[in-house]
């Protein structure tokens, strides 16, 4: 089998990148070809060292990089991502039996999609965010700091301020996913859910594409050394960037109120904020052995509590695989994964649902039950890289049984013809 990974990335600085490096990993590690594709020029993380693992980099600049009048249009269509792409896919030595997409919105642009199928293989893209659908990536109304109830690109969504810059960038971002409706119309395309509410909610959004289906859990490494022992942490800890969309501020606000400190590791436009507030630390970014020599230590329990419909965040999974309880959103995917009053809690993202799961923990006897029940339901379930790459392997055999059809497809489409107004 050979697969070509897509990303923008080939190191970790983000969720969805540490995903498709994993993906990539685990899958040369089961025995599977890769061919691991990078848009934007940057480090490369050892996970790709590995001898069933060819690195291709585009050489592309972050979009943002280029100015505002540059950037936008290179957004909505980057006629250069999408040549440099095709080249290299016609230089592959080997056809793939599946081109499979993390991330396209920091290079690529809607210029790649119609790309993709040039192999003749099928087509996949993992679903870390709503930009499928959703102008703003997030389905969230920043403009009321609340979650999104519109349909994308309808009247009431292009009148809405919604996006976290301003109304140009909004009107740059719907420019881009109505030339992505255009150029995915009629192909077919496999979208990968890594929460059954995305599933559910996408579905809903994206009804006129012609999708298939598929869930598959994000890959957990757990993190070397014993068992953490929540019930010495002394802070209810964050890990992630500091930002009210998820919850940053309420984590702050809870934890005073419970009667605990708080740990913040990361950074964000809260961070002045946060750090200005009594009982709160915030230490910046970590290098994640780090993250985790200081979770074991610290950590009464990691809380999640987005506002925003977040999808698949990996840390609530790696805690929970340390023995650490979560405290989650009940709008966040990772919900799904937290057995509430068993491995944490599932609460509403207010200050006062929150505080009182908070202060549940106080109880040393609570923690220690709860991290270690989460330690175990990890133990039975894993959600590790082999777990992640035997899933995609059986999705991608299955895909392989109508290979012919989805071919025959593509060949029949041949390549989009580029929006009006576009190069």
């Amino acid at each position: 089998m050979h697969v070509v990974i897509l990303a923008e990335f080939a190191s970790a600085s983000g969720g969805a990148e540490k995903v498709a490096l994993e993906s990539a990993r685990g899958l040369a590690e089961s025995g599977v070809d890769v061919t691991y594709i990078q848009g934007i020029t940057g480090p490369v993380d050892d996970l790709l060292d590995h001898a069933r693992i060819r690195r291709v980099e585009l050489g592309l600049p972050d979009i943002w990089s280029l100015g505002a009048a540059r950037a936008a249009a290179a957004g909505i269509w980057h006629a250069a991502a999408a040549a440099r792409l095709a080249a290299a896919l016609d230089g592959l030595a080997r056809r793939p039996d599946c081109v499979h997409l993390h991330q396209w919105t920091r290079s690529l642009s809607p210029a790649v999609f119609p790309v993709l199928y040039r192999p003749g293989a099928p087509v996949a893209v993992t679903l870390h965010d709503y930009f499928l659908a959703c102008p703003n990536g997030v389905y969230y109304r920043f403009d009321r700091g609340e979650p999104c109830a519109l349909r994308p690109l309808s009247a009431a969504c292009l009148a809405a301020p919604c996006d976290a810059r301003s109304r140009a960038h909004k009107l740059v971002r719907v420019a881009r996913t109505a030339v992505l409706s255009r150029v995915l119309a009629g192909r077919p395309l496999h979208a990968v859910h890594v929460c059954d509410a995305s599933r559910r909610r996408m579905g809903d959004l994206l009804g006129g594409y012609r999708l298939t289906h598929h869930r598959i859990d994000n890959p957990v490494r757990a993190a070397d050394g014993p068992p953490a022992a929540p019930a010495s942490g002394d802070a209810v800890a964050y890990v992630g960037r500091l930002t009210r969309e998820k919850g940053a501020d309420l984590v702050a606000e809870a934890a005073r109120a419970a009667g605990l400190p708080a740990l913040f590791i990361g950074d964000g436009p809260l961070a002045d904020d946060l750090r200005a507030r009594p009982g709160v630390a915030v230490i910046g970014w970590q290098k994640p052995e780090a993250v985790w020599e200081i979770l074991r230590r610290r950590a009464r329990a990691l809380a999640a509590p987005s506002r925003w419909y977040e999808t698949g965040p990996l840390t609530v999974y790696e805690a929970l695989a340390a023995g650490i309880p979560v405290v989650a959103s009940e709008r966040s995917g990772a919900a799904e994964k937290v057995r509430h009053g068993q491995t944490g809690f599932v609460v509403a993202p207010e200050v006062g649902p929150l505080a009182e799961a908070f202060a549940a923990l106080r109880d040393d006897g609570r923690a220690a039950a709860l991290g270690a029940a989460a330690r175990e339901w990890f133990r039975r379930a894993p959600m590790d890289l082999a777990t992640h790459a035997a899933a995609l392997r059986t999705f991608y055999e299955g895909m392989g049984f109508r290979s012919d059809a989805v071919q025959h497809a593509a060949r029949t489409l041949g390549p989009a013809a580029p929006p009006i107004g576009m190069p």
